[in-house]
């Protein structure tokens, strides 16, 4: 009868531990794919940029500086997203991501700056459309992020209470990075308007 008891014991706390780490497979799969949504919108974003450049390459033929610089945090950026990309688990890819997106959001505070000293850019409708898109980019990263974040929160918050970090601990379940922005200025909403 003992032996009944024991087994049955042993037999409740596997199902119990198997139930713990199916919820952490299936929180971090959650986190996991709404990074893929931030990534696609990243993607449309860096994808915009070339056409954004290349529109503004004939009036700002003073500001190659400028350009180039947004070039240059496009290419970093897309790079970063690649490798966070094939690993959003991985909590320094994705603080990567974090720091190169910052940096295109500060170049491209900076090219939007210039092009406003230039009307004939301003009126540019390719220019316009091109601004259009991209700021409704923008606004798509923000809820994609808001979603990843929110998902980071469940899952790191499951992970770290007691006993699931047993768990958690034993097989390699790490703590996610929430996608945050550090700087106050790269906090602000890229400026898109040309009114």
């Amino acid at each position: 009868m003992t032996t009944w008891i024991v087994l049955a014991i042993i037999a409740v706390v596997v199902v119990w531990a198997i139930g713990i780490y199916n919820s952490l497979v299936a929180l971090r799969n959650r986190f996991k794919n709404s990074y893929a949504q931030i990534d696609v919108q990243l993607n449309r974003r860096y994808d915009l940029i070339p056409n954004l450049v290349e529109t503004a390459k004939a009036y700002l033929k003073h500001e190659r500086e400028t350009l180039e610089a947004v070039v240059a945090a496009r290419n970093s950026a897309l790079s970063a997203s690649k490798l966070a990309a094939a690993h959003p688990e991985d909590a320094g890819a994705v603080q990567n991501v974090m720091q190169a997106d910052g940096a295109l959001t500060g170049a491209l505070t900076k090219f939007f700056a210039v092009a406003e000293s230039y009307p004939d850019l301003k009126a540019n409708s390719t220019m316009n459309t091109v601004m259009e898109e991209l700021s409704s980019t923008e606004n798509k990263v923000a809820f994609a992020r808001q979603a990843y974040n929110d998902a980071v929160m469940g899952y790191n918050t499951y992970r770290e209470q007691f006993p699931k970090n047993l768990i958690a601990n034993n097989f390699g379940f790490q703590a996610a990075a929430l996608f945050e922005v550090d700087n106050p200025e790269v906090r602000k909403a890229v400026k898109v308007s040309f009114s």
